[in-house]
């Protein structure tokens, strides 16, 4: 029985997409895979039961019978940590997660590990992922995402991590890499891990639909009301603006992908907007802060612009910084995302030097 820890060097890097296209591979390369993410942070209920939510998702993509304790088997609700520390949990939580993956690995031929951001999450209850991967026997693979002196410091950084528990640093992976405006970057990559001994398993390149939220993750994630749904809520952006500037200006700055965050009382902006995207589509929506409420005949013009549209109450700082830092999660329903991942990942990535590795 073979078995991989994927691991990433913070959070938002695009280890659950390197897990769904790995696993993926994995599957079509003939292979009886299991999943298990040993610590999770994010719960929900399945089938009556707490799980994480990448555990869920996994099971739902592929059709894995395995049971969610067994896939999932230590997750952090609110409040865990504080009684971890106060000794109010009492349970041998390592013992959990090492009878969990010995069921895996006696139903399995391979078994994919997903981890809690960096190397040292879950250091507070005792199963950081360095801890976690060297109880298990598993080499890791770390997950960074596109630049270049940023993603090779980090993962040589948590590469230590791992070594220093007598982890084997199998590979990196780094993603969102704009391949198109720096072709010679992989190898640049390349180079630079090698110099740590840290082998470049693979570069996946940079997806808006992969890395920017849609309207409706907007529009659930700022708790607004709903001025107007426009045309398409599943629309994904491209980017942000804020609307601080002289209509015009602001015009020259913003596309067709573009949300616009702008105070609700910006009369000018706002119709300057709508008009705007009447004649030639030119923004995907706008955020209406500080809970001023446009009037109605502003309103109406948004309407007939089929402009999407909601109305927050906090300020334009603070929306664009919930804004910023939304966290765009895959979901078992998003085939059109689902079926990229896969398809990037198998391009992108070097199964046989994966699996070589894999033990």
């Amino acid at each position: 029985m073979r078995h991989l820890y994927l691991a990433a060097t913070g959070q938002n890097r695009g280890k659950t997409t390197a897990s769904l296209g790995l696993f993926d591979l994995l599957v079509r390369h003939g292979l009886d895979a299991g999943f298990m993410k040993p610590v999770g942070q994010r719960t929900v209920i399945e089938d009556g039961v707490s799980a994480d939510e990448d555990a869920v998702l996994m099971r739902e993509v592929f059709g894995l019978t395995d049971p969610m304790p067994v896939m999932s088997p230590v997750h952090i609700p609110r409040g865990f940590t504080k009684a971890y520390i106060n000794g109010e949990v009492v349970e041998d939580l390592g013992a959990r997660v090492r009878t969990a993956y010995a069921e895996l690995a006696e139903r399995h031929e391979i078994v994919l590990i997903e981890g809690t951001g960096h190397a040292g999450v879950g250091a507070v209850i005792g199963l950081s992922n360095a801890v976690v991967a060297s109880m298990l026997g598993a080499p890791a693979i770390i997950v960074s995402e596109g630049g270049v002196g940023r993603p090779i410091d980090e993962i040589v950084l948590n590469a230590s991590h791992f070594a220093s528990l007598g982890v084997q640093v199998a590979g990196a992976i780094v993603n969102k890499v704009d391949l198109d405006a720096q072709p010679g970057l992989v190898r640049i990559l390349e180079r630079g891990l090698e110099l740590h001994g840290i082998p470049l398993l693979g570069v996946l390149p940079y997806r808006p639909i992969l890395s920017n939220p849609t309207l409706g993750m907007v529009l659930a994630g700022v708790h607004g009301e709903t001025l107007h749904p426009g045309p398409d809520l599943e629309r994904v952006i491209d980017s942000v603006a804020i609307g601080a500037m002289e209509p015009v200006h602001m015009l020259e700055r913003i596309g067709p992908g573009t949300l616009v965050i702008v105070p609700g009382d910006r009369a000018d902006a706002i119709l300057r907007l709508t008009a705007a995207h009447s004649s030639a589509g030119v923004t995907a929506g706008l955020v209406l802060t500080g809970g001023y409420r446009p009037s109605d005949t502003v309103i109406d013009e948004i309407r007939w612009a089929n402009l999407f549209a909601t109305l927050v109450a906090e300020d334009t700082y603070a929306v664009a910084s919930e804004v910023h830092d939304l966290l765009v999660k895959t979901h078992a329903g998003d085939a059109e995302k689902i079926a990229m991942i896969k398809a990037l990942v198998a391009e992108h990535l070097d199964l046989e030097r994966i699996l070589a590795v894999a033990r």
